[in-house]
């Protein structure tokens, strides 16, 4: 095809975008390899310094290469699904396979198909747990096995703006993502509905600017 031609080392905007696919489209794709991620999110009443509502926790974490991205990775041919194969990812990076952390298909959410550099499918999958869930993830990570190495840590997106306008969701988006996961974290807050998308759009002006 004729995007074939394109070259990773152009700036971002002249490199082919990654479109939008069905499931099924997905696993139809000859000749991908298939990542899995997933998002993992719980409603919180705490209060930043007593007075900022932190509202929702989503989890992500920091990568190897300084990258911020979400627990996953690629799925094996030996996988007899995606969720087997992101499943085990989880269990390797995070430490733990609880049965309330279990990823199923009804936690699928999209698929994106890119071409170059390689040919690749993307799944991302949002699972809602609860507190005490993300709470039992975090400190039994630091036992996974891939942690200080492919895994650096688990970290929480914050959801707030600072009364400076920048700490917070802001400046949490000026930080290095790895892939398409940035646009996954936009996508998940703007489905859970956690912020209004003019709180979006300011948070992302801001961190453009910054």
């Amino acid at each position: 095809m004729a995007n074939m031609n394109y070259s990773n080392r152009g700036p971002p905007e002249d490199r082919p975008r990654p479109r939008n696919v069905s499931r099924e489209e997905a696993l139809s794709q000859e000749g991908f390899r298939h990542a899995c991620h997933v998002l993992f999110h719980a409603p919180t009443s705490a209060k930043l310094f007593d007075r900022v509502p932190i509202r929702h926790v989503l989890l992500m974490m920091m990568r190897f290469d300084g990258r911020l991205g979400f627990p996953g990775g690629f799925v094996d041919p030996k996988d007899s699904s995606l969720e087997e194969g992101l499943n085990r990812e989880v269990e390797e990076e995070l430490g733990c396979s609880f049965d309330k952390i279990k990823v199923t298909e009804k936690d699928y959410r999209s698929a994106q198909a890119r071409e170059i550099p390689q040919r690749n499918v993307t799944h991302f999958y949002i699972k809602e747990v609860e507190l005490e869930d993300i709470e039992r993830i975090e400190a039994e990570s630091v036992k996974a096995k891939d942690h200080g190495l492919e895994v650096m840590g688990v970290v929480r997106v914050p959801l707030y703006t600072l009364r400076d306008g920048v700490g917070g969701l802001p400046a949490f988006l000026c930080n290095n993502f790895i892939g398409n996961s940035k646009s996954q974290l936009l996508y998940a807050i703007r489905s859970l509905h956690l912020l209004r998308e003019d709180q979006i759009q300011e948070a992302l002006r801001t961190s453009q600017n910054y």
